[in-house]
């Protein structure tokens, strides 16, 4: 098997392990990661050979991008409080804590390599903590509180790691300049992420196509991050302001087909990257068995140590943060998501997997230093990391789903349903108002308006059917069965147009192209509401 097929082995097992992983109840990030460790202990199986400087362009910008969609700049802004007390300080503690026990307990590891170990342990991964607790039904602040924290402690951990490697590679640290240089990269992601999500918004106008719009969707977050990293600014901070920007600007209301056709390619996106990520981590086992050969006593101790304390510090540091940030949510009494009860906050604390970004920043721990000496304790580190990452993602993976049934801790069904309701009735109320507006404007037949009407409030009630009494959700349904039976009669009527067409293409003459036109026209009235 060379390379080139591997590569299409783990693009198969990523599509076949979403249905897998919902049969069985096991998340898919979790199945690709033991379908990639299988894959490398077959001797068959050649290593994989990627150069570390690119695993987090080509990896993270996708898989961060894609995130970002399921959010908004509003939910953030309303979060910030949390996401920073939860997060973004906890990277903190945890980098400080895994960097003193590495600096007593591992041989010749130096105070800033140990902080580059800590660094890259400290994040747990936004796509394996949303990818595996999205499945499970964990009420929606839950999901909101882990996509916020895995978006940003990447952006705190990449920049604390780069300073801990460039003081280990050279020698030389100041704290003045390590945070000058935290302020500074931070500043110029930002800037980078909206100057190009601006331009990126306008640049969707001017192309119209939904095809080209959602291509241009592509390159938008690859090309903050290469951006970003060239001007010494974090690429991951870039792509997420980016994204965040364009997430908010960049479809108009009436905008349906590029909406459509841009939601399903980044589920396409996002399904391919993340299975072929986490089966490179998987695929990494070789690197571990190659580090710990001849020693693996003491180095399994020192990972298992670091391990604990990773896993350890997150609990410690939770329980207290989630009781303070509850107290501070009552004091403001401010819309934030943040874990309500104690099984919440162990839940969260369980689904702190490491993934992609842990896997990349080990690879790309620099073989020297300045002076031309081996970079302190480097196969150590790698050793280290690598377990790390399989132990959390594979065991707090496969063991998640058993904990959250245990604990109890299901979505808030109830607060769901409202909020629902009021955006159907605001629909409703909408679409009504409109259609006042035009009676107003110009004269409408009286039988279409009243149908109008009626279809004005189908229109809500579709969404919610609890905003109407029982006499009219009879009449509902009623209305709705008939619109049933004229949907499929019209969509088999469509279905013969559309096989008749595409018979069309094998006749004598036939324009492939005008063929593939009328059809695109088919098929966009099959999307259309009767």
């Amino acid at each position: 098997m060379d390379q080139l097929a591997l590569f299409f082995a783990l693009l198969l097992a990523a599509i076949v392990m979403v249905p897998v992983g919902d049969r069985i109840g096991l998340p898919a990030p979790v199945l690709m990661t033991i379908f990639g460790a299988v894959l490398a202990l077959i001797p068959q199986v050649p290593d994989i050979q990627i150069d570390p400087d690119l695993i987090l362009p080509l990896l993270l910008p996708p898989l961060l991008y894609a995130a970002v969609q399921r959010t908004s700049w509003r939910q953030f802004a309303a979060n910030w409080r949390p996401i920073f007390l939860l997060a973004v300080a906890l990277v903190f503690v945890t980098t400080i804590a895994v960097a003193f026990v590495a600096h007593t307990v591992v041989p010749a590891v130096t105070l800033a390599a140990a902080f580059s170990l800590g660094a890259l342990v400290a994040p747990p991964d936004p796509v394996a903590a949303t990818a595996v607790a999205g499945s499970l039904g964990l009420p929606r602040r839950m999901i909101s509180i882990l996509e916020g924290e895995g978006l940003f402690n990447d952006v705190t951990a990449i920049v604390i790691y780069h300073v801990a490697i460039a003081a280990a590679v050279s020698g030389h640290f100041s704290v003045p300049h390590a945070l000058l240089e935290f302020v500074l990269s931070a500043v110029v992601a930002v800037a980078i992420g909206l100057l190009l999500g601006w331009g990126a918004n306008k640049l969707m106008g001017v192309v119209g196509d939904a095809t080209l719009q959602v291509g241009l969707s592509l390159l938008v977050p690859f090309a903050s991050y290469v951006i970003a990293e060239e001007l010494h600014g974090s690429g991951v901070l870039a792509v997420l302001t980016s994204a965040l920007f364009l997430a908010e600007h960049a479809f108009e209301a009436d905008d349906v087909t590029a909406r459509l056709a841009g939601n399903t390619f980044w589920e396409i996106v996002d399904t391919l990257v993340t299975g072929v990520a986490f089966g490179l981590i998987g695929l990494e086992v070789h690197t571990v068995f190659d580090v710990g050969s001849g020693h693996w006593g003491a180095m399994l101790g020192h990972a298992w140590l670091v391990v604990a304390v990773v896993v350890g510090v997150r609990l410690v540091y939770l329980l207290p943060a989630a009781w303070v940030a509850r107290r501070l949510h009552r004091l403001r009494d401010i819309d934030e998501d943040i874990p309500m009860t104690w099984r919440e906050t162990v839940t969260m604390w369980w689904a702190g997997m490491r993934g992609v970004a842990s896997v990349a920043l080990a690879l790309a721990i620099p073989l020297h230093t300045d002076s031309g000496a081996d970079f302190p304790a480097r196969s150590e580190l790698l050793f280290i990391a690598f377990v790390v990452v399989l132990v959390t993602l594979v065991i707090q993976g496969l063991t998640l789903p058993w904990l959250v049934l245990r604990l109890g801790v299901t979505g808030d069904t109830d607060h769901e349903h409202a909020q629902e309701r009021s955006l159907a009735l605001r629909a409703m109320k909408a679409a009504r108002q409109r259609l006042r507006e035009i009676e107003s404007e110009q004269e409408v037949d009286e039988e279409l308006a009243e149908m109008l009407h009626l279809r004005a409030v189908d229109l809500g009630a579709r969404i919610s059917p609890d905003i109407m009494d029982d006499e009219r959700r009879q009449s509902l349904a009623r209305r709705s069965h008939r619109l049933s039976e004229l949907r499929r009669i019209q969509e088999d009527m469509l279905s013969a147009a559309r096989h008749e067409i595409l018979s069309a293409r094998s006749e004598p003459g036939a324009d492939p192209e005008i063929v593939d036109r009328v059809l695109r026209h088919l098929d966009l009235r099959s999307l259309r509401q009767v």
